[in-house]
C-alpha cells in the first residue's frame, strides 16, 4: 500500500518530479508504465494538480500464489493489478456527464456506476468512480468490486490483517509519500534497491525471511528518504546489516567513474540495524537530483 500527499509548501517543479520519481522507485515496479495508470485521472475531466490532494493506491502482485508471496519464498511479482483513491474536491455530477458523452462502457457495483477507460473488456483497463465529492476511486474492475464490497460488509477490508495493519498505521502521515510492501513486494525492492548483495551466498536467505518494508520520503530543501526493512530476527537484520554496507560500498568503488554523483549519494548513505529491523538512511540535495535524473539513474533495468 502507498500514500502521496500533495506538497503543502510551495514546490518546485524539481521537488515534484524528485518526490515522483522516488515514489516510483518506492514501488519498484516490474511494469515501467505505472505511472501513467495514475495520470489517466485527468483525462477524466479531473485536475490532479488542483483538484487531489492525496493518492492512496494498493496492488496485488500477479506472479505469486498465495504460498509463494509470504514469508520463505524467493519468488516476486512480475506485474500487477492496482486499486486507489484520490482523495480531493470533485464536481462528480460534472466528470460523470464527461464520461456519458464520450460513450465509455459503464458497469454496475451496488449503487456506483464505474466508468472503463477503454472497451472495459481488456485485462489492463482501468475503471474509475465517486464514493462521494470527496473521494474518487480508480482501479481494475475486480478490484473496485471488492473495494466495494468491503465499503457494504461483504469483503474483510485490510483493517482486519493483523500484522499489515499496524504498518500501515505506523506509516501513516510521514512525508510526503509512504508506502508499507508485502513480503514478496519486500524481494523486490531489495533487488532494485541492493543488488550487489546478491554475490554474498547468506544474503538470499536472508531476504527470503524478510517480512515488510516500509518507504517514508520527505521534501523540503531536497530529498530525505527512508528505507525499514523488517527481518525474521535482529540476528538476520544485524548480518543483512553488514551485507548492505559491503554492498553500498562496492556499488560506490564502481560508481567513483561511470556516475560520481552516485558515488556521493552513496557515501552519505547510512545502514543501521535497529532490532529485527534494518534502517537504510539517504538524503539528496536538489542538485544531486537533477545531476542524477540527466544521468538516468532511476531508469529501470528490466
Amino acid at each position: 500500500m502507498a500514500r502521496m500527499k500533495k506538497l503543502s509548501a510551495v514546490p518546485t517543479m524539481r521537488h515534484i518530479l524528485a518526490v515522483g520519481i522516488l515514489a516510483a522507485l518506492a514501488m519498484f515496479a516490474p511494469r515501467p508504465a505505472r505511472a501513467g495508470r495514475l495520470e489517466f485521472l485527468a483525462s477524466a475531466g479531473v485536475d490532479p494538480n488542483t483538484q487531489v490532494e492525496e493518492l492512496a493506491w494498493g496492488l496485488v502482485a500477479e506472479g505469486v500464489t498465495s504460498k509463494t508471496a509470504g514469508v520463505g519464498s524467493s519468488a516476486v511479482p512480475t506485474g500487477e493489478q492496482i486499486v486507489g483513491v484520490a482523495l480531493g474536491n470533485y464536481n462528480p455530477e460534472s466528470t460523470e456527464a464527461y464520461f456519458k458523452q464520450q460513450k465509455l462502457p459503464t458497469f454496475k457495483a451496488r449503487n456506483y456506476s464505474l466508468y472503463a477507460f477503454g472497451s472495459g473488456s481488456g485485462a489492463n483497463d482501468l475503471f474509475f468512480f465517486f464514493i462521494d465529492s470527496s473521494t474518487a476511486a480508480f482501479g481494475h474492475r475486480a478490484l473496485l468490486e471488492k473495494m466495494i464490497e468491503v465499503r457494504f460488509g461483504g469483503e474483510e477490508g485490510l483493517m482486519r490483517n493483523d500484522k499489515f495493519f499496524p504498518l500501515v498505521n505506523e506509516a501513516n502521515g510521514t512525508g510526503v509519500f509512504w508506502s508499507v510492501l508485502n513480503p514478496a513486494y519486500t524481494r523486490l525492492a531489495m533487488q532494485q534497491l541492493a543488488p550487489e548483495i546478491q554475490q554474498f551466498p547468506d544474503a538470499a536467505k536472508l531476504v527470503t525471511r524478510m517480512q515488510n518494508m516500509i518507504i517514508n520520503v520527505d521534501a523540503s530543501s531536497g530529498i530525505d528518504g527512508k528505507f525499514q526493512g523488517i527481518c525474521g530476527s535482529t540476528e538476520d537484520a544485524n548480518a543483512l546489516g553488514q551485507l548492505l554496507q559491503m554492498g553500498l560500498l562496492y556499488k560506490q568503488y564502481q560508481s567513483k567513474t561511470e556516475n560520481p554523483d552516485m558515488a556521493q549519494l552513496l557515501t552519505q548513505a547510512s545502514v543501521t540495524p535497529s532490532g529485527d529491523r534494518i534502517v537504510v538512511h539517504m538524503t539528496l540535495t536538489d542538485d544531486q537530483m537533477a545531476s542524477l535524473i540527466k544521468r538516468n539513474t532511476f531508469a529501470f533495468k528490466m
